[in-house]
């Protein structure tokens, strides 16, 4: 399905080009922020809970999968403010891009620049094919199937846990093969709509030899019923040069759909389990 725009499509487009953005980055000694480290621990508000009775894996997929085919049906625009930047330990700022993300369905995306600064050469081979490659996934130029889907990952279930004040199932992500497109890690599923909340992992393969380990944070909010991208931070620890970072905030965001999701939405149901 072509103009992937939910919470599920965001994800592939971001895995797929972690190993890019750092391999660029493997000329510049910028050391990673401490702090996005303990702002995305402090996103956790409690420990992991028991799952409720009966809940599968399978069962939770079932339901992720309809909540995000009926979300795909009914968004048919957005447009979102987007701040890429690479920092260092103290919080200066290397390079950094701004400007504004539209989306039209199914499969148009445009980004207008409005203010850039820091190195030219970061954002010339990092950030810019970063963004030409989101761009040119949507419109399908980019065949990779890294979705999240059953062809690709196993959900293996390991109880629920608050995310914020979303009350989420907390899943292990087992990719189905090596592949750097796919990754490992844990997923926030909401209970109540099957939203994906929040995804934290790492490339299932390693990216390249420069390229030790790559760790990413991805953080939605809910807008209008539709779950959206707001904050990815990355990690990537580069032989010879330590540890990078690199984060993208998504803010401001105007959404429109195109029919109400409650109108599409029969028969997808809450999973309470069995008791």
């Amino acid at each position: 399905m072509r103009g992937r725009t939910t919470a599920l499509a965001n994800t592939r487009i971001y895995l797929n080009f972690v190993g890019a953005v750092f391999l660029a980055l493997t000329s510049f000694a910028v050391r990673a922020n401490a702090q996005l480290d303990q702002r995305s621990e402090a996103e956790l508000a409690s420990p992991v809970g028991p799952l409720r009775p009966g809940v599968t894996g399978n069962q939770i997929f079932d339901r992720l999968l309809a909540h995000n085919a009926i979300r795909i049906a009914a968004l048919a625009d957005y447009t979102a403010l987007r701040t890429y930047r690479v920092v260092d330990v103290n919080g200066r700022v290397h390079a950094e891009e701004v400007g504004r993300m539209e989306y039209r369905a199914p499969d148009q995306k445009t980004f207008m620049v409005t203010s850039e600064k820091g190195s030219t050469l970061i954002r010339r081979l990092a950030l810019n094919p970063l963004i030409a490659s989101e761009i040119e996934t949507t419109a399908g130029r980019q065949h990779r199937d890294s979705t999240i889907s059953p062809a690709n990952y196993d959900l293996d279930p390991v109880g629920e846990q608050q995310v914020g004040s979303y009350n989420c199932f907390v899943v292990r992500a087992i990719p189905k093969r090596r592949d750097k497109y796919l990754f490992e890690g844990k997923i926030w599923i909401d209970v109540e709509d099957y939203g994906v909340v929040r995804i934290e992992g790492h490339p299932a393969k390693k990216l390249s030899f420069w390229i030790d380990r790559a760790d990413f944070v991805r953080q939605y909010q809910k807008i209008d019923n539709f779950w959206l991208p707001q904050r990815d931070v990355t990690f990537v620890q580069v032989r010879l040069y330590g540890r990078k970072a690199l984060t993208i905030d998504h803010q401001d965001y105007s959404v429109n759909s195109s029919v109400g999701i409650e109108e599409l939405g029969g028969g997808t149901g809450r999973l309470v389990g069995r008791h």
